[in-house]
């Protein structure tokens, strides 16, 4: 069992307005995990938009291979992922996020000192173990602090604060690193392998009674599987999304995004440094004003609101490639990754929201483990298709396959809100739905 009071129902009349009123509203152990999540993300931010620079440019693999790099991650991350899930119900998530941090660190020491294809996939798989660890681990266990509607805010602050360390890591290194000097590469990796240790700090001291590992309820009989997690009402579709999702947003972060910028638009690294910046300070500024005025609202509206924005963000991007090497190409795609940052302050609250929501506390892990792997299937097609596409030179084919998959997640959005309930919705059966929002984009 969990083996603290936790997770605390806090109803939303009880929690105050603003940050202050959120931090007052947290249990102790939620501030503690919170406290660090921007530094120990400082040095993920460092190599994230410049590790299929750094494979391509600096160590000389080509652009389909180093796709194929990022690939591997995502692939490892979607196979580990069931066991993993299984794994976290049974020890609990505490243990597994010290396992995830380990693995993470040891994955960027090899990849800074991977001057050929094989170390840097072996890199690319212990980051993939930590990928597939994290996401299960790591929303498990903020499950088992809070719940309710402050658990739709802690994803988003936890989020903010993520991307607060992640912007702030790519400004830094797009000012210092260069493709000329292979050490500056290195010691960004390298920075990144210290940094994701520091959680371990919280979690063996002030958070290690906080298991986040709960019993089945002697009343529910139905097996801990993932055959049980599946037949949750609208589980299905919440997987589908997530593997869309995924393939036309976050599976380009680190391949289709960097490289467009980098070979169609011709964009320099500093410029790329400062559109994963822009990025951040979109999350950090506008996610807890989001926050506000999306709760009480249908999460499958909110969903395609944020669908709207993505596909004006990517016909940005699409544009800044037909103006390569200009001031106006940099300009578009900053605007590109702002754009899609708005998008991400309306995703990131909900769609963890809903899943978790969904989750009988028995089955946590495996629910987040198998919306982990949905993610991250979506991650291993994502650099594989940006690979082939841009490495030929089809540049207008990759941005109109990602606008069709913007698309197919509207159509899923709307399957979905007719399965969940109103509550798993993000709407309380007793509160007077808000019409404003929901008839944007009715």
């Amino acid at each position: 069992m969990v083996t603290t009071s936790l997770p605390r129902d806090v109803p939303a009349r009880d929690i105050g307005p603003g940050v202050r009123g959120f931090w007052r509203a947290l249990p102790r152990e939620g501030r503690f995990l919170l406290s660090t999540v921007a530094v120990q993300h400082l040095g993920r931010g460092m190599t994230l938009p410049f590790t299929v620079i750094y494979l391509n440019e600096v160590r000389q693999l080509s652009l389909e291979t180093a796709g194929t790099v990022m690939a591997v991650l995502a692939l490892a991350a979607a196979v580990l992922a069931g066991p993993m899930g299984s794994l976290t119900d049974l020890v609990g998530a505490r243990w597994m996020l010290i396992l995830a941090g380990v693995s993470q660190s040891i994955g960027a020491v090899v990849m800074a000192f991977a001057t050929s294809a094989v170390p840097a996939f072996v890199a690319a798989a212990l980051m993939g173990l930590s990928a597939g660890i994290g996401w299960a681990a790591g929303n498990t266990f903020i499950s088992a602090l809070v719940r309710g509607p402050l658990r739709q805010r802690y994803f988003g602050v936890n989020f903010a604060l993520l991307n607060l360390g992640i912007g702030a890591g790519g400004l830094v290194a797009g000012m210092f690193v260069e493709v000329s000097r292979p050490v500056t590469f290195e010691v960004i990796f390298l920075v990144d392998a210290v940094l994701i240790l520091i959680p371990a700090v919280w979690l063996l001291g002030p958070l290690r009674h906080v298991t986040a590992r709960s019993e089945r309820p002697a009343e529910d009989s139905s097996p801990a599987s993932y055959g049980t997690v599946l037949r949750l009402p609208g589980m299905g579709w919440v997987l589908l999304i997530g593997l869309v999702t995924s393939f036309v947003g976050y599976g380009q972060l680190e391949a289709g995004i960097p490289a467009f910028a980098r070979s169609v638009s011709e964009v320099s690294t500093e410029a790329v440094g400062v559109a994963f910046a822009a990025n951040t300070a979109v999350i950090v500024l506008l996610q807890f004003w989001v926050l506000q005025r999306i709760e009480g609202h249908r999460r499958t509206r909110v969903g395609l609101i944020m669908l709207g924005i993505w596909v004006v963000a990517w016909l940005a991007l699409g544009a800044s490639g037909l103006l390569p090497g200009t001031l106006a190409a940099a300009v578009l795609v900053v605007a590109f990754l702002a754009l899609f940052g708005l998008g991400e302050t309306l995703l990131q609250p909900t769609l963890p929201a809903i899943t978790n929501d969904l989750a009988p506390d028995h089955l946590r892990g495996r629910v987040n483990a198998i919306q982990s792997a949905a993610f991250m299937s979506g991650g291993v097609v994502g650099p594989l298709v940006a690979g082939v596409l841009l490495g030929r030179g089809l540049d207008v084919a990759f941005i109109g396959v990602v606008l069709g998959g913007l698309a197919l997640v509207a159509w899923l959005l709307l399957r979905l809100e007719r399965i969940i309930s109103p509550a798993v919705n993000g709407v309380a059966p007793t509160d007077a739905p808000r019409p404003s929002l929901d008839a944007a984009t009715s």
